[in-house]
């Protein structure tokens, strides 16, 4: 049975960094909040000129992630998981502070797109709410994007990411303290325009059923408070189940419009005053695109969907959220199908590139599941770009899956993917690929590709004909002296596997360039089957 461990899980958004220290305990599966830290370090106040995040925001959250660390210390925390969402993977300087990041503090982070985004949200909804079969929409007000989600406690069936967020829309529009009347119309035409196509779409999903919405961001919190204060009412400790009608919405962002600064800082705290006119709006404009009458409180979001999903890549979670630990493997076929891929032959080119894998592990690398993960994504994927143009089509796979959309990796994860696939065939990984450069900033992942991409080469050498001409690869390796021996068994008896053994000794020189060593290779046929009659 696995141990009990302590886990801090990081989101570094555009408005602030929000950390929760959890105890993790596998034979529930549960996880217990023993800490929590939030700082408002307004990271989306980028420049106007460059988009680049500034160095005063920089500092702002490199202090607070500090401060995180000191924390995880004292906690005697076993690992930190962080992500860093809209501001960071919008500005050109993006990677840039996250290699700081780890300089300075010691923490790795990993950038996560707007769509895995809103999966890890939804993840962290289900870990406190009971959806008890029935859909509803989890609906998550960021700094620089919000998501709406559409499940019913199992997969999600619907996932977006919109650019509408409280900071980056009142540095758009709110110009004027009270906003002005002209500014206030400005903004509210453009969060219409900018969410209508999400909601329609989730509209159509959800075919005449009523809309159940769960809000979990500090707007509709600070919409909450305002509320009650106006009733004179006494808000819960724990803010999880408390509801907010429409009608309650429009009236706080009525008295919203017309307030000032000092005003709203009496309602809420004072960062959230500075930004609340344009989350107020994005909430109030997206209930109405739904038209949902209600919203229901749920305290629990991004940061705790990260300690789910690592709990899920561990073998923690068997019971309700069971399905998600396939999501990887779904979201791969799916852009599979999308891009026409032959899944036959993707299937046989995966099986030989993680024989091969798994047979050099311990004797010429060390690499371990989640990585064996990635060069599966990559063989299945390898020729999508086929899709595009036969011409350069390693060129076009790397394009396609790095902006595909694929769900359950981080942003360094996918690149890898990506990255494995351009070179399945031609040049080797240089220094001066810009794509091989992206991945500067996860050098682990940078050195996984150098040394990995080998095995995909032989295993598309294996599969010419493309007609699973191979039934099995055994390979041999010693160090000393460093040579390698690959034998392979073909599926048909008396197939030579002539143009096989072609292919493989011009693509071999990849690996043996790698590694250091020559490779053998020779043709053994399967044994005969005798059946007694």
């Amino acid at each position: 049975m696995q141990s009990e461990k302590i886990i801090a899980a990081i989101d570094i958004g555009t408005n602030s960094i929000h950390m929760v220290v959890v105890r993790v305990q596998p034979s529930l599966p549960s996880f217990t909040i023993v800490a929590s830290e939030k700082a408002t370090v307004r990271l989306g106040e980028r420049c106007t000129k460059t988009g680049d995040l500034t160095p005063e925001a920089m500092e702002r959250s490199l202090f607070a992630l500090q401060r995180c660390r000191e924390i995880c210390q004292a906690l005697a925390v076993d690992e930190i998981v962080a992500v860093a969402t809209s501001a960071t993977r919008e500005a050109p300087n993006g990677l840039e502070f996250i290699e700081k990041i780890e300089q300075q503090t010691g923490i790795q982070v990993e950038l996560i797109s707007g769509l895995e985004e809103a999966r890890r949200i939804y993840l962290g909804v289900l870990s406190a709410t009971e959806f008890e079969g029935k859909s509803h929409v989890v609906f998550d007000i960021g700094g620089g994007s919000s998501e709406l989600i559409l499940g019913d406690g199992h997969d999600p069936e619907y996932l977006s990411s919109t650019k509408i967020g409280a900071v980056r829309l009142t540095e758009l529009f709110v110009q004027s303290d009270p906003i002005s009347n002209s500014d206030f119309d400005r903004l509210r035409d453009y969060v219409r325009g900018m969410i209508e196509r999400p909601t329609e779409e989730l509209r159509e999903q959800l075919n005449g059923h009523p809309v159940r919405l769960i809000g979990t961001s500090g707007t509709i919190e600070a919409v909450a408070i305002m509320q009650a204060k106006e009733k004179n009412l006494e808000l819960p400790a724990n803010l999880l189940g408390y509801e907010v009608t429409i009608g309650e919405v429009e009236r706080a962002v009525q008295r919203l419009r017309r307030s000032n600064l000092s005003d709203r800082v009496a309602w809420v705290k004072e960062k959230r005053a500075e930004i609340i006119v344009a989350g107020s709006v994005i909430l109030l404009e997206t209930m109405r695109l739904l038209g949902a009458t209600k919203i229901t409180l749920c305290n629990r979001a991004l940061r705790e969907g990260l300690i789910v999903d690592w709990m899920i890549n561990r073998g923690m979670i068997e019971d309700r959220l069971r399905y998600q630990s396939s999501v990887c493997d779904r979201s791969v076929i799916k852009l599979a199908h999308k891009y026409q891929v032959n899944l036959a032959y993707s299937h046989q080119v995966a099986k030989i590139a993680l024989s091969l894998f798994d047979q050099a592990k311990g004797v010429l690398h060390s690499w371990g599941d989640m990585e064996r993960k990635l060069l599966w994504a990559a063989a299945i994927l390898h020729n999508c770009g086929h899709f595009v143009n036969h011409d350069s089509h390693h060129k076009h796979s790397y394009y396609l899956i790095r902006h595909g959309g694929l769900l359950g990796f981080t942003e360094s994860e996918i690149e890898a993917i990506a990255n494995l696939a351009r070179y399945h065939r031609k040049s080797e990984p240089k220094k001066r690929h810009e794509n091989l450069r992206r991945l500067m900033v996860n050098k682990r992942l940078r050195s996984f590709v150098e040394q990995v991409f080998p095995f995909l080469r032989l295993a598309v050498a294996l599969d010419r004909r493309q007609i699973g001409a191979v039934a099995s690869v055994k390979l041999t390796c010693q160090l000393k002296p460093r040579q390698c021996h690959l034998e392979i068994t073909p599926t048909q008896v008396g197939d030579q596997c002539t143009l096989e053994l072609w292919s493989l000794d011009y693509k071999k020189s990849a690996f043996e360039n790698q590694y250091q060593t020559s490779l053998n290779v020779t043709c053994s046929q399967p044994e005969l089957l005798l059946t007694q009659v």
